[in-house]
């Protein structure tokens, strides 16, 4: 809707910057929050200068009016907490980009928003990303009720990509050779393209979708294979993947998340993350795009300055040439 007031608390990096960016192409008034470190701003959006630590800057922020807020802080739920109580009384809306994360452990398969969730508080300091989130979560209830929506989210990819998980995968593909690939090849590969994320936010700004959402793509678009096949094609095809099973992977003794980015092994334990169910946010008007556009994009924003961006190395090249070499000896 032309006209609706957005404040976005942060709005320079990934998550912010595409909600930021589908706001102004909307012809949302948008409004940005920022300490002005980050060298990048819409210049479609009004920036202001301001440190949310800092109760004056937040009070003098709560002197506005906004239809929704959008937050996507991951650090101590106190922060959360004291942002939502002061714009309470201002805006319309808060939605808090939360994480599956927050789930207890173990999830099952069909993972819904009524799984039980981790212990936390919304005046706590920084703890964990699974309490930080659900801190901020409790934080924003207390604060809006049913105008607080809690987006779930799942893994998120695309362009301009923080910490670099795609990223990880289109750099090594280009390098060529044999190429680690963790199975299953045909598991369901859960995560929401940022741009969709994006829409489905403003979407639930501007209509309201009370509680907790879970936002990854539903069970059936891309499996582990598709994701991984699309980034050896747009990267020129020149590296070939050896699949290992999980069994190798974990003998191996690596760290998974550093080594091999969202990659989930199959087990109970981690089953909700796999077959987490997605009902809510199809109905709700979540639209994933294809695996092929999202990895094509995300390589084009890599390659297109002509300067790759740092990211984590990965998985060393010696580790993999190892686990390949199991991969070999343990095939029949």
């Amino acid at each position: 809707m032309s006209g609706t007031r957005l404040l976005v608390l942060g709005g320079t990096t990934f998550v912010g910057r595409w909600v930021v960016t589908a706001a102004v192409e909307r012809g949302w008034h948008v409004t940005t929050f920022t300490r002005g470190r980050a060298g990048w701003s819409h210049p479609g959006a009004e920036a202001v200068t301001g440190d949310r630590l800092r109760p004056a800057d937040l009070a003098s922020l709560a002197e506005g009016r906004w239809d929704a807020v959008v937050d996507t802080w991951a650090g101590a739920p106190r922060v959360v907490r004291d942002s939502a109580r002061a714009l309470a009384g201002c805006a319309d809306r808060y939605v808090y980009v939360s994480s599956r994360a927050v789930y207890a452990p173990p999830t099952p398969a069909g993972l819904n928003e009524d799984w039980p969730t981790v212990e936390a508080s919304a005046d706590a300091e920084d703890v964990d990303y699974a309490s930080n989130k659900r801190g901020g979560e409790i934080a924003v209830e207390e604060a809006f009720g049913d105008r607080a929506v809690l987006a779930r989210a799942g893994l998120i990819l695309g362009p301009y990509e923080r910490p670099g998980q795609l990223p990880h995968w289109l750099l090594r593909a280009a390098r060529g050779g044999e190429m680690l690939a963790p199975g299953p090849a045909d598991q369901p590969f859960r995560y929401v393209d940022i741009r969709d994320l994006a829409a489905w936010l403003l979407d639930a700004a501007e209509r309201g979708v009370p509680g907790p959402v879970n936002l990854v793509n539903p069970e059936g678009h891309a499996t582990t294979r598709d994701l991984l096949e699309s980034a050896v094609a747009v990267t020129g095809g020149l590296a070939e993947l050896v699949w290992a099973e999980p069994e190798v992977i974990e003998a191996a003794g690596i760290d998974r998340w550093a080594a091999l980015p969202g990659w989930i092994p199959p087990g109970p334990g981690l089953a909700g993350f796999i077959r987490t169910d997605v009902g809510r946010a199809m109905a709700t008007g979540l639209r994933c795009r294809p695996v092929m556009e999202t990895v094509a994009d995300t390589w084009a924003w890599l390659t297109g300055s002509g300067e790759i961006p740092a990211f984590p190395p990965g998985i060393e090249p010696a580790e993999e040439r190892t686990l390949i070499d199991a991969v070999r000896r343990s095939a029949p």
